[in-house]
């Protein structure tokens, strides 16, 4: 409802429009203003304590008020008492201006700049109570809504899906003939959908440098079926404590470690090729029992001829700092040109030293072999490798895979007999000469 005010303003009559935004009913059913108006204000301004008179709608007498400013701030407050004086009325008037400044009742000054006071129109009523509900149920939907999405969001990290859910092991059948346990692992990354009760064969290759552990591996992966996984243990960190070293094992047989060699969802034997001096002998006894009880199976790959791996260490160890592949330095080739330029190298070997070097590896092949005599074991030669297929075919027989004919891109850098690939032949012949590494001399590994 909108009602005419008259603003008093140094004796002048100047009659202008205020919008009700409070309306009450007296018990006497007499209407009247409650507390407060927006005055449509703009460059006319009205001032505390200016008297302004008011016109009722009803043609009830006009009534006195008082304006107070707070700030920004405008309260118009209306006095009913028509029998007093101006003058008289100055002690109801205080007192009604302090009883609106302990109840803090304000509200902002409506001000449209731009627009004449004689010629501004009536403002919609506006019920405060209602746009402050608005406000608050504006505020509390918005509310409900992030609690729904930060829910959503949770959830979809807590709740694990559907194929995570599933007790494959439970679920699965096993095969009672089996001669190594069978796994149904659920990788936390995606789904092995229509090979999920494919079973899962775990293994690990332990070996040494320069022991044609790359080249069998590489056999290994050309199936589609197994995944080896390099030599993870070669990053330090995996393998800092046995807490990281679990925790690594655990991420590969689980199939959630990515690679090269991952075959994802169909694979049926996961496993690394882990070098004996990288963590794996010193926590022997651990891993050991990682194993049995993960039924994971181990092939230990040995290179008989221990002269020829040392030949091989010489050699890599020299590309490493001289970098013969035009800057490059190469473990292992695929080309018989890179193969043929890294095998011009000949070391020179400390033959004081030989026999003992020669030992020192027979007794850590030894220690592996009795550390992880209680697993499920094969000793492999690499000579037996490459001189024999079967030999390939029996180790996809013990990682329960299909067998296939497989083939490896690497080449095989030193061919040539030994006496052409060691610079100080003649002191190497008279050392082992005799010893129980004459048969090292030997160059028929391969026939």
């Amino acid at each position: 409802m909108a009602v005419s005010a008259g603003i008093l303003k140094q004796g002048e009559k100047e009659e202008e429009e205020a919008s009700l935004i409070s309306w009450h009913a007296g018990d006497d059913r007499r209407q009247y203003l409650s507390i407060v108006y927006i005055l449509a204000g703009g460059s006319n301004t009205v001032w505390e304590g200016d008297l302004v008179k008011l016109f009722g709608t009803t043609g009830s007498p006009g009534r006195a008020v008082m304006v107070e400013h707070c700030g920004s701030r405008t309260t118009v407050v209306e006095f009913d008492d028509h029998d007093e004086t101006p003058h008289a009325r100055t002690g109801l008037y205080e007192m009604a201006l302090n009883t609106i400044r302990k109840q803090s009742v304000v509200l902002d000054m409506v001000v449209n700049n731009g627009k004449d006071l004689s010629s501004t129109k009536e403002i919609r009523i506006v019920s405060v109570w209602k746009l402050f509900m608005l406000v608050l149920l504006g505020a509390c939907g918005l509310y409900m809504c992030l609690i729904g999405v930060d829910h959503r969001l949770t959830s979809q990290q807590l709740v694990p899906t559907q194929h995570q859910m599933l007790d494959y092991e439970a679920i699965c059948t096993k095969n009672p003939k089996s001669d190594f346990l069978e796994h149904f692992p659920r990788p936390s990354t995606y789904d092995r959908g229509e090979c999920a009760c494919s079973p899962v064969h775990y293994f690990a290759i332990l070996s040494m440098q320069r022991s044609g552990s790359g080249w069998f591996e590489t056999l290994l992966n050309d199936h589609p079926n197994i995944s080896s996984h390099g030599e993870i243990f070669s990053v330090k960190p995996r393998r800092e404590n046995f807490t990281t070293i679990t925790q690594t094992l655990d991420s590969i047989y689980n199939l959630d470690h990515v690679s090269s060699a991952a075959k994802n969802e169909c694979t049926a034997a996961v496993g690394l090729k882990w070098m004996l001096n990288q963590g794996v002998m010193e926590y022997n006894r651990e891993v050991a029992s990682y194993f049995k009880r993960n039924g994971v199976s181990v092939i230990i790959l040995v290179r008989r001829n221990r002269l020829k791996r040392l030949i091989s260490i010489l050699a890599n160890a020299y590309d490493r700092r001289a970098k013969l592949l035009n800057g490059t330095h190469k473990s292992h080739v695929h080309s018989h040109e890179e193969a043929k330029t890294l095998a011009q190298y000949k070391p020179v070997i400390n033959v004081e030293q030989l026999p003992d070097e020669l030992r020192r590896v027979q007794e850590i092949t030894d220690d592996a072999l009795h550390f992880f005599n209680g697993t499920r074991l094969a000793l492999v030669y690499y000579e037996d490798l490459v001189k024999d297929p079967k030999s390939i075919v029996a180790i996809q027989k013990f990682l329960g895979v299909p067998v296939r004919k497989l083939a490896s891109r690497q080449v095989k850098i030193h061919t040539k007999p030994l006496q052409e690939q060691i610079e100080n032949w003649e002191e190497v012949l008279t050392r082992l000469k005799g010893t129980e590494f004459e048969s090292f001399l030997e160059d028929n590994d391969y026939e």
